[in-house]
């Protein structure tokens, strides 16, 4: 692609950009206290009490009696499927770690919905030209490399329903060509991962494999993401057997 997939606004507005990554956490973890928030989203504790203060007032969140904040009423009806992602986000950051531990890059774990996966835990490199933290964002599915081996899980006839073209009438973007699809799908059921060079952002690269429940079904996807200047083709057996290690553990820590 020519340009990044999902730049960020001309005008961004911090404070707004804040708040949204404050809401989707509560969302999908539970509960934070101040400290925990300020620690996250990297500003001082003041303006995450502040940034908290207003999404109480406008009820996206809730303060508990022990002073932490809970997801509010406007997001309740979202709350109610959190648990299984917040157990999946708390299984898999110990991994997420472990991989950047071990490849130096940064590891991401996602989930799809539809055709669109969302990043649902980011743990970030050292290194300081590095992939940020995606967490909380929402990509294509086919656009990502964790996208990919979850939609290479799908029959045929699903994945034919899920891009078709009425689908995308009021859409910015148009559906992807579906022969190419399901040509790259097949690949990536071979090989058993994904590598995603450039199709989610202009110079980052990102390999990723699936995450699977007891009866063998394609859940979540672990990937890790870094700048292209720093992808090594002859190294990615070493960055697949990394996160299918990783994937396993997880695995057996969600039975």
């Amino acid at each position: 692609m020519s340009q990044p997939f999902k730049a960020p606004p001309a005008y961004a507005i911090t404070s707004v950009d804040n708040a949204l990554r404050i809401a989707a956490m509560l969302q999908l973890e539970g509960p934070l206290t101040v400290s925990e928030v300020a620690q996250r989203i990297g500003v001082a504790a003041s303006t995450a009490h502040r940034l908290l203060q207003m999404l109480v007032y406008r009820d996206f969140a809730v303060q508990e009696p022990d002073r932490s904040y809970r997801v509010g009423p406007l997001l309740e009806l979202a709350a109610h499927s959190r648990s299984a992602a917040s157990q999946l986000r708390a299984a898999a950051l110990p991994q997420l770690r472990r991989i950047v531990e071990q490849l130096g890059e940064s590891a991401n774990l996602t989930i799809r919905t539809g055709d669109t996966v969302r990043f649902v835990a980011s743990v970030e490199s050292r290194h300081a030209l590095r992939v940020g933290s995606r967490e909380g964002m929402v990509f294509p599915a086919h656009r990502t490399s964790g996208g990919l081996v979850l939609l290479a899980e799908l029959p045929a006839a699903e994945l034919e329903a899920l891009y078709a073209p009425e689908r995308f009438v009021e859409r910015p973007e148009l559906p992807p060509d579906l022969r190419q699809l399901g040509s790259e799908l097949t690949k990536v059921r071979r090989n058993e991962f994904a590598v995603n060079d450039g199709r989610s952002e202009r110079g980052v690269v990102a390999v990723g494999v699936a995450v699977r429940d007891r009866g063998a079904a394609a859940v979540a996807a672990l990937s890790v993401s870094m700048p292209s200047i720093r992808y090594d083709k002859q190294a990615l057996p070493r960055y697949v057997a990394t996160l299918r290690a990783a994937a396993t553990r997880l695995e057996h820590d969600l039975m």
